[in-house]
């Protein structure tokens, strides 16, 4: 599971990047001149062909810079959507990075598709309209493309809305980690374009959740391994009692545990990322256990990173605890980790105590 040239290349000019342009201003170039939101679009509409070894790539490196870029909504749950409902037109924009595409899938805090329960029903002079409310929407409030899930009474189905047409609300609310905006979206008889099939949603939004799940612990690991390293290096440096505090035995006994976590998400992570590329049938598996043990990872890694800097690493002078809001809000994305290992347990036929 080496990576091969292109994919080292496609993350020493993501990282380059993003060390010259910080912050939300690495999404031009990001997407202009790497094409980085295209990279799971096939040639034709627009996109470069890739799969999800390069979204993995890329993944990582913005979850190490910790960037606040539409990477996750738009690029990879949007992108996902929209092939999976086979709506083509809509593509080329968001592979361009011209457009930012925003899912609003989440209702009660699940994203399990079964508990949509935003109604979409026809309205007198033809069309849809939705009601119904959805929330954490990935930079929904910004976002130029909505696409919603709602029921029908073939099931669930996706929806394209206009995100400043009548019946619809978007607030932006303030997450604990504000590197990564959200939004809630509120719809009060809002009309809707329907994509792909009446009743389709189950399955889409099943697939998206998956290869959402492998990105998303594709960046905890990137931004796992960074926590390690600012770590490493304050205890190298950080002197106590006449001697760095990275040479005492406890200190360093901490560290390698925390290189053990690291090394065991990158494993699960690529490993998952390899059954998505070569279309392995039990990618839910895969995606299951990737989320929910890099989820785990992360956020003991950076809870290390805090305790071992000290009072500094509570402070707004230093990144730790960017990292440590980021490795809470990220474990809850998408599902926790116990949901995932239930999940986990589902697929496989055991009970959630056997694979926790």
């Amino acid at each position: 599971m080496r990576p091969t040239d292109e994919q080292e290349e496609l993350r020493a000019a993501v990282r380059k990047l993003l060390a010259r342009r910080p912050g939300p201003d690495a999404w031009g170039p990001l997407t202009g001149q790497i094409g980085a939101a295209g990279l799971a679009v096939p040639e034709e509409l627009g996109g470069a062909g890739c799969g999800p070894l390069e979204v993995h790539v890329v993944m990582e490196e913005l979850g190490r810079a910790l960037a606040p870029v539409p990477y996750l909504g738009s690029a990879v749950l949007t992108t996902r959507a929209l092939l999976d409902c086979g709506e083509a037109a809509l593509l080329p924009a968001l592979a361009e990075g011209t457009a930012v595409g925003a899912l609003a899938w989440a209702e009660n805090g699940s994203w399990e598709p079964a508990a949509v329960r935003t109604a979409a029903c026809r309205g007198p002079a033809g069309g849809w309209r939705l009601t119904g409310v959805k929330e954490h929407v990935l930079d929904g409030a910004d976002a130029g493309l909505l696409v919603v899930a709602a029921r029908t009474d073939a099931g669930v189905s996706l929806f394209e809305v206009p995100v400043d047409g009548p019946g619809v609300r978007r607030e932006r609310v303030v997450p604990m980690d504000a590197t990564r905006p959200q939004a809630r979206v509120v719809l009060q008889g809002a009309a809707g374009r329907l994509l792909g099939a009446d009743g389709g949603g189950d399955r889409v939004l099943s697939r998206v959740r998956d290869l959402g799940c492998l990105a998303l612990a594709a960046e905890q690991v990137g931004a796992a391994e960074r926590c390690l390293e600012l770590t490493v290096a304050h205890a190298r440096e950080r002197v106590q009692f006449g001697r760095p505090i990275g040479s005492f035995q406890a200190v360093k006994h901490r560290l390698a545990d925390a290189y053990v976590q690291v090394e065991a998400a990158r494993s699960i992570a690529l490993g998952a990322a390899h059954a998505a590329a070569t279309g392995a049938p039990d990618l839910p598996r895969f995606a299951a256990a990737a989320k929910s043990a890099c989820s785990e990872a992360f956020s003991a890694v950076a809870g290390e990173m805090i305790q071992l800097h000290g009072g500094i690493g509570i402070t707004w002078e230093h990144d730790a605890h960017r990292y440590f809001k980021r490795a809470h809000g990220s474990a809850q994305l998408l599902g926790t980790p116990a949901e995932h290992r239930r999940r986990l347990a589902d697929e496989l036929g055991l009970t959630s105590r056997q694979v926790a």
